[in-house]
């Protein structure tokens, strides 16, 4: 019944750390992750195309 008295705002009976604040602070867009995964693409298709007609 009797318990120890708490800090007050310690909600974190286990000793967890604080979660992160979740948000886009600097966190990448799927947009632009998608623009370069399909820039990265084209390139490997005309690198291919390229060295075909180069070396045939």
């Amino acid at each position: 019944m009797d318990q120890p008295p708490r800090e007050p705002g310690l909600d974190n009976p286990m000793g967890h750390p604080p979660e992160q604040a979740t948000g886009n602070d600097g966190s990448p867009k799927f947009g632009r992750l998608l623009l370069v995964l399909i820039c990265a693409v084209l390139m490997i298709v005309f690198i291919t195309f390229a060295s075909e007609a180069y070396f045939s």
